[in-house]
Parts: C-alpha cells; structure tokens; sequence
C-alpha cells in the first residue's frame, strides 16, 4: 500500500507552487486591479474573462461558473489527476522532496498513475533522442535534412528516432523500473503474443508535448519502404493524451501567442518546425485529428479572445484541394472564435516546409503575412467553378456563397459581405443579392429554431456555425447577495477585509457575532474565521491565513465561498485602509442594531405594560440602550464599536 504523503510536505507544495504561474501555462492572464488578474475561464466557455487569480493570497476563483480553490484544486481540476498526483507532480517542478508516511518514498509503487506515464513518456524521448545519433538512424538523418533541418534543429525540437526490432524501448524502460502494464496504457507499447512490444520502429520520432511542456505522446513518420503502417504513427488516446485537445509546438510558442496575439496553425509536424525557423513562433499544429472545438478553447484562453480583445489566427493549408477542403472546415468553426480569422494558403500547393526549402524563410513569413479574411475565402471557394459569363452560373454561384455569408452572426460584416459578393458575381443590383441573402438568413435562423442544421435551399458551411449554441454552463448552487441589498453587501466586503487584509479589522471583527451575518453562506465563512483562530490570531498575518480558513471550513460550499470572497476585488478602485474597514465595520454594526431594535420594537407590542411589567421594562431598556448605540455609532464612527450593547 503507497505511503500517505507528509502534511508538511504538501503544505509545502502548496504554500511553493504560484497559482498565477500555473495558470499562465494555460492561458493569458491581465491586470484585474487590487493585485488581481483575470483571464478566460479553463473550465467553461465564456466570451469575456471571469476567471480571477490572486497572487496575494495564492487563489483563483471563476465568478462565472462558481469553480475556485487553491493551485492544487487548479491542477487537478484542470489534469483530471488524483491529490497525490498533483502534490507529487507540482514538487517535481518546483524541486520539492517528498517524504511518505509507512516507510518512506518508494518510486514506481508511491508515484500517482500521471505521473508515472509522464516520467516514462520523459524518459523514452530522452532515449529515442539518443538512438538519433546512431549508425542506424542515418536514413532519418538523411530525411531532416533533404527537408532542411540540420543537427541544431532536430536538437531544437528534440527529435528522435526508434530502432528497428520488436523491444528495444521496453527492455529499456523495464531497466528503468517500469512495468509492462504502465508501458501499455501510455501507448509506448502495444500487445504482442510474448507480451508487451515498441509501438515506434524504424521511425523519426517526435515527442509531443502538452502546454506546460511535459512529454505526453510520440508522432512518428516512416522511413522505410518495408514499413507497412501509416505514413505518420500517433501515440493512441491514452489517460495523459487526448488527441482532441493536443496541440504540437505549444508549449513552445504559447508566450509568443499571448505576447503577439496571433496564432498560426499548420498541417504538420515539420510545418511546425518550417514556421519557427523562418521566425513564425506562433506556428502550432493538431495531432492527427481535424482542428477543433477543445483546441479553440486552449487558443481563446491563450488569446484572451474575448469582446475587449482582438488576434488573429491563421489557418495555413497546402494549395492542393485536400488543404482547401481543409480551409473550409475550419470554416465552420470560425465564430467560436472573437479574434478574426484569416486563411494563408499557398498558390503552387506548397506547405510551409516545402516552400521554406525551395523559397527561403522569407517567402514562408511573406505567406502568412499575405493572408486572407477566412470569410472571403469561404466565398471565392464557393464562386469557383462556376460559368460567371452566364445568368444561369451567376444565380448558381449565388446560391451556392449566400449560406455561407447568411451564416456570419455579425449583422454589419454580413451586409458588408453580401454587398461585396453582388461585385464578385458582376449582378450589378446590389438590392437582389443583400435581399437573397437576408433571406437565406432568415431560413437558417427558423431551421435553427427547430432544431435543424441547414443552410436554405443550398447546404453551406455556414449551417453548423449558425445551429444552436450548447447551454450555458449552470452555476453551481450558491449564493449571490442582493444588489440591492446595502446590508449584504456590507457584510461580503467585511468578510473580504477579513480574509484578504485581517490587520485592518483587528481586533474589532472578532467580536462579531456569526447571527450579525444574516446570509447564511456569510454566517458559515464567518463561523470559519473563528474556527481559525479569528482575525488576531497569529496565522492571520502569514500568507496562508486564507488557507487556514478554507481548512477549518466544514464543507466544500463553504471553501468556495471563502475562496470566492478571498479572490474577489473589493468595492474601491484603490487599496483599503483603515478608514475603508472602519466604515464597514461601523455600517454592519448599525444594520445589526438595526435589527435588534425592530425586534425589541416587535416584542414591546406583543407585552401587555400591565400584566408582564417586568418583562416589558426589560425590552424597553434594550431598545433605549441599542437605540443610544446606534446613535453613538453614526456620530463617532469605530469609537462607538466597543460600547455598551453592541
């Protein structure tokens, strides 16, 4: 049985590792104001930033989708991965070492399941890197360079190569302690009669890697002519590698994305290496599988695609009509994206790799700098073929672009579009052809009611982009104060005081009662703070006092809220001070007296003054005390906190 990890070690994990520069590895983070940024939410779809991470006190909160927590609940909540994998995985980046309770640290038996896939993964790309330099691999040699990449740049991207033979790579890893079973489920081995045997032989291999940079799979191209497999051999969908969301050349040009604000997307693992070398370093490219919605959702987060911002990505494709039909369906997922969408695509059929070699780094630069409006390309590709010196093929072409610009949401570039489509087909009547496509409009906006996909009487690409959006993610049960509630909001930002600038509270807010928070998601964090040890305790003034809040709360509703009002900026545009905390403190008490004194005001009407007195003088002193206090409390501000009856 695997040892438990030592608490001081995952709080030393914990207290370590940045939730701002974890975060960044998956997408770009801007200044939020109060020490805080914001960016795209990595756990829900969103068109503007509500995901916030605040350096301070080491915490994210989405105040979109409710998900929030510390940068362990970031990771596995982001990697699917245990709480043992994250800890172990998090203190090898950052070079912590861990102890293990029942024994101490055993590798292979004590490691998470990731992690363990991850290292081996590490490990093979070190070895096939290695047997690139062998007599055998000459053919893969002779390869990269016949396509223009010398040694440097096969070091650049480390590539590798896998022998020949049936267990050369698992004889290695099985020397290095892994088994045939973790071999097998990370796809670096497939089944054989006599047990496990090398996925990758007699091929060039490159490690693919996810966006923080560790090796998560191989893409593997044949060399030889006896090989009878696919020209390119991809690691299978395994618990570390999902195709769909894998990006190659990510984790190298993701701060060039973010920096530049444009991404360049190509058809290849070599195309990927062309772009860089020529000085392109946004340039990324899918795995084996079609570009699609889990890869727009890394680029908008790493494009802070959202209203306030525009990029731009380009999808470059060969000139031959697989790399135009290709075009085309990135088509249909252009206005997932906020950020324009344009199309380089190389006239004589070259690909960035090809064109590099026969054309220099400048005409690979001067091709994605030609690029054009993804629409207007959509559209020509639908005019061509079309006899335009005839009434008959004008009306064809059409019918044939008017889906596809019927399908542009934006109401100004669809007009925009239609008039210009009327030049293209020479109708000369700009009316007819805004008209028919206004028309095709309205078919694809009633087949979308129903619940079709369709684009009129002509099937566009268009159709899917136009068909109805999916749900909106549900926010998890929780509370939200009332806006126009004053007393709520009073006390969220003393809760915030308390959490993020305890100092500025003490010692007044201990003495405040759960029963003066009136919501109860509010009284729960408060009943939480005083579990910690309250605002005067020593923990309150180390980094990690939210933390021990969130450890003492009784529930995971509750450490939501409390990381919620921990991450969440308060209600000033500069920093609180002593003034600002006063001021809320002196408004929550005068609403608690407040009530106090409605309820004392209730009982004296429920008494009888002559048959319950003694009962009825006692009501009446409080009144006239909580009456005076509340009146202290507005004349002298936080002097009045302490007095009698608060």
């Amino acid at each position: 049985m695997a040892g438990r990890i030592r608490e001081e070690d995952v709080r030393r994990v914990r207290e370590t590792a940045r939730i701002a520069e974890i975060a960044e590895q998956h997408l770009q983070l801007r200044n939020a104001g109060g020490g805080n940024f914001k960016g795209l939410c990595p756990f829900h779809d969103e068109k503007s930033p509500s995901f916030q991470v605040s350096p301070a006190k080491n915490l994210w909160y989405c105040f979109g989708c409710g998900e929030g927590g510390d940068v362990l609940d970031f990771v596995m909540r982001l990697d699917h991965t245990t709480f043992s994998e994250t800890v172990e995985r998090l203190a090898q980046q950052y070079g912590i070492e861990l102890h293990y309770e029942e024994g101490g640290y055993t590798p292979g038996r004590q490691q998470g399941r990731r992690t363990r896939l991850v290292e081996a993964h590490r490990i093979a790309a070190a070895w096939f890197a290695e047997q690139l330099g062998t007599p055998e691999a000459e053919t893969a040699r002779r390869f990269l360079a016949d396509r223009g990449f010398p040694q440097d740049a096969a070091e650049r991207f480390a590539l590798g190569y896998a022998p020949k033979g049936w267990e050369n790579l698992v004889r290695f890893l099985r020397g290095k302690g892994f088994t045939p079973q973790e071999m097998l489920e990370g796809g670096l081995a497939g089944e054989g009669r006599n047990g496990p045997r090398d996925r990758f032989r007699g091929r060039l291999v490159w490690p693919i890697r996810d966006i923080t940079g560790d090796v998560i799979g191989f893409g593997a191209r044949k060399l030889y002519d006896d090989d009878n497999g696919p020209k390119y051999l991809n690691t299978p969908e395994t618990p570390i590698y999902k195709k769909s969301q894998v990006l190659y050349g990510l984790d190298l040009a993701k701060k060039e994305i973010a920096k530049s604000g444009r991404a360049v997307i190509v058809e290849g693992y070599t195309d990927v290496m062309a772009c860089h070398l020529a000085g392109a370093g946004t340039a990324i490219a899918t795995c084996g599988t079609s570009f699609g919605d889990e890869h727009i959702k890394v680029l908008r987060r790493l494009l802070m695609d959202s209203g306030e911002f525009r990029g731009e990505v380009i999808f470059t494709f060969d000139g031959d009509a697989a790399g135009r039909k290709a075009a085309l369906r990135a088509f249909e997922e252009d206005q997932k994206f906020v950020t324009r969408t344009f199309v380089a695509v190389e006239p004589g059929g070259l690909d960035p790799c090809d064109l590099r070699l026969e054309q220099g780094d400048e005409a690979v630069l001067a091709l994605i700098d030609a690029r054009v409006p993804l629409f207007e390309f959509a559209i020509r590709s639908r005019i061509e073929g079309h006899d335009l010196s005839t009434a008959e093929g004008r009306v064809a072409a059409l019918d044939a672009a008017a889906p596809v610009i019927a399908g542009i949401k934006d109401q100004a570039l669809r007009h925009t579009y239609a008039v210009r489509l009327d030049s293209m087909l020479g109708f000369l009547d700009e009316k007819f052809v805004v008209g028919r496509v206004a028309q095709v409009n309205r078919w694809q906006r009633e087949r979308a009611a129903r619940g079709e996909r369709g684009g009129g009487p002509t099937q566009g690409p268009a159709a899917p982009a136009n068909g109805r959006q999916p749900a909106a993610p549900q926010r998890p049960a929780g509370f939200r104060p009332d806006p126009r509630d004053m007393c709520q909001a009073v006390q969220r930002e003393v809760l915030k005081l308390a959490l993020q600038t305890p100092a500025l509270v003490a010692p007044a807010f201990d003495h405040y009662e759960a029963d003066e928070f009136t919501a109860p998601p509010y009284a729960a964090v408060r009943t939480a703070i005083a579990a910690a040890g309250g605002v005067c305790c020593d923990l309150a003034q180390t980094p990690n006092w939210v933390g021990e809040v969130r450890a003492a709360a009784p529930d995971d509703a509750v450490r939501h809220m409390v990381t919620e009002l921990a991450v969440e900026n308060m209600r000033l545009s500069s920093d609180p001070d002593r003034a600002y905390a006063d001021g809320n403190l002196v408004r929550l008490r005068v609403f608690s007296a407040e009530r106090r004194i409605a309820d004392a005001k209730s009982r004296l009407l429920r008494l009888d003054p002559g048959r319950d007195a003694e009962e009825y003088g006692w009501v009446w002193q409080e009144l006239t005390t909580l009456e005076t206090y509340k009146r202290a409390l507005i004349d002298r501000g936080a002097e009045a906190l302490y007095a009698p009856g608060g």
